[in-house]
């Protein structure tokens, strides 16, 4: 399976989309007249293929269609990501989260990754098929990712919606549990971080099926991506119905969590047991 084109990539695909069609060209017509095949054309268009700054000039040219600011995005866009030095496959949800402004994401077995310590996420990764070299990286990635909360340049909000059974769930021993939950508390202090516990005491759920993400970006032209993990790989859904009802399930969920400060208190009663 190929690889998924970058978010940066699909995006400035669009953008060339609707260029063509600004100015009235199938894109037969456009493959005539910018000197290129029909398909080299749709998989630029489709994101597949990178485009590159002479390409973007000549299509301005063609299209009659003045962008002042695609040939710097195109030079960005041809620029590696940072997380591909980590050997990150491009259709990750790194991807995603990386150009996100806000992530709403609905947590079931585990601690949000974003809100994760060391030792907890290394119980994790130890517990799962990844070799040492690998959960290294991933460690080194889910770490950078944690800078965006607090960066004040491009921050990023995040709205957990946690199930009290990754609470409790003894992941690496009591100590690692005990110190994770009281990162989770301090962590809910950031003016990024917005908290919300869905207790066992409201019984079965709708979100129990299973957990995902949804994200929202700067640009109100980029539609919201649902985002759905699972044991042996990922799904990224775009499809407007499929994330209306995704959102809507999460504002039901919401509904029925504790607020931010009695999700608070609940974590720190949990710590008391520990001791």
């Amino acid at each position: 399976m190929s690889a998924r084109p970058t978010f940066r990539r699909r995006k400035l695909a669009r953008r060339l989309r609707r260029m063509r069609e600004a100015a009235g060209m199938t894109i037969e017509d456009a493959a005539i007249a910018l000197d290129k095949h029909r398909n080299s054309l749709y998989r630029l268009e489709a994101g597949e293929t990178r485009l590159d700054v002479h390409l973007a000039r000549s299509m301005m040219d063609v299209y009659d269609q003045y962008d002042p600011n695609l040939v710097d995005d195109v030079r960005d866009a041809l620029k590696p990501e940072w997380w591909m030095k980590f050997g990150m496959r491009a259709m990750g949800y790194v991807d995603l989260e990386t150009e996100a402004r806000e992530v709403r994401e609905l947590a079931l077995i585990y601690i949000p990754g974003l809100l994760q310590t060391q030792p907890y996420m290394k119980a994790i990764f130890e517990s799962g098929t990844l070799n040492r070299v690998e959960q290294g990286t991933e460690a080194q990635v889910r770490l950078i990712r944690q800078r965006r909360l607090t960066d004040d340049t491009q921050p990023l909000d995040l709205l957990a919606l946690i199930d009290e059974s990754a609470l409790r769930q003894t992941i690496g021993g009591a100590g690692v549990m005990r110190d994770q939950l009281e990162h989770l508390v301090m962590m809910a202090e950031l003016s990024t971080v917005t908290l919300h516990v869905l207790p066992r005491t409201i019984g079965a759920h709708g979100g129990q099926g299973g957990a995902f993400a949804l994200l929202d970006f700067p640009d109100p032209e980029d539609r919201t991506m649902l985002y759905v993990g699972y044991g042996i790989g990922s799904i990224h859904i775009e499809e407007p119905g499929e994330v209306r009802r995704a959102k809507l399930l999460f504002d039901h969920l919401l509904e029925r969590a504790l607020g931010p400060g009695d999700s608070v208190a609940l974590i720190e009663q949990i710590i008391a047991e520990y001791e």
